[in-house]
């Protein structure tokens, strides 16, 4: 399993259009890529702003499917105009 965590600082007023983008990204994710087993958006109880996507693949190969779909590059351009500052990106290996 590889796990990863994005934490993305958005701007304020753009948090709704931030969460489309997302959601809909979301849904291609889990129509079209089985080994990615979890792919779910989350925000910060405390900052309205901050939200982090919690992902979770079956392996590397799934990982590096992912970033070469059709999809995420493009979602992920308009997801990155909508931020603050730079995305945070934590990947993590799991541990059996």
């Amino acid at each position: 399993m590889l796990a990863v965590i994005a934490t993305f600082e958005v701007q304020p007023g753009k948090e709704q259009e931030f969460e489309a983008e997302a959601r809909a990204l979301g849904e291609k994710v889990r129509a079209n890529e089985p080994d990615v087993k979890l792919y779910q958006l989350t925000r910060a109880k405390r900052s309205p702003q901050t939200y982090r996507m919690l992902e979770l693949y079956a392996d590397k190969d799934a990982f590096k499917a992912h970033g070469a779909t059709d999809y995420f590059p493009a979602a992920f351009e308009r997801m990155k105009a909508l931020l603050a500052g730079d995305p945070v990106i934590e990947l993590l290996d799991g541990v059996d």
